[in-house]
């Protein structure tokens, strides 16, 4: 399945808008998961989840650790997307 990196982010600030409770319109492309979305670790591990759902793909821990920005998990996602 190929998808644009403008489709993954659109799709990305659903899910996390959805699992999360966030408000999709303070979701961009630089927002930080950390400090802007108040994600934690545990989080993160649902996110992760969550990818393999759109990616159909394990999401491997190192893949996952540089990720800090919404823009990073985009990038990740399309890189895994290429990649299957």
């Amino acid at each position: 399945m190929t998808m644009t990196k403008d489709e993954i982010f659109i799709k990305l600030r659903d899910v996390l808008a959805e699992t999360f409770q966030l408000d999709p319109a303070k979701i961009s492309l630089q927002s930080h998961l950390f400090t802007d979305l108040d994600l934690d670790s545990i989080d993160a591990v649902e996110l992760a989840i969550q990818l393999q759902d759109i990616t159909g793909r394990r999401v491997k821990a190192e893949e996952f650790k540089g990720v800090r920005t919404v823009s990073d998990v985009v990038e990740s996602v399309h890189t895994m997307l290429q990649e299957a």
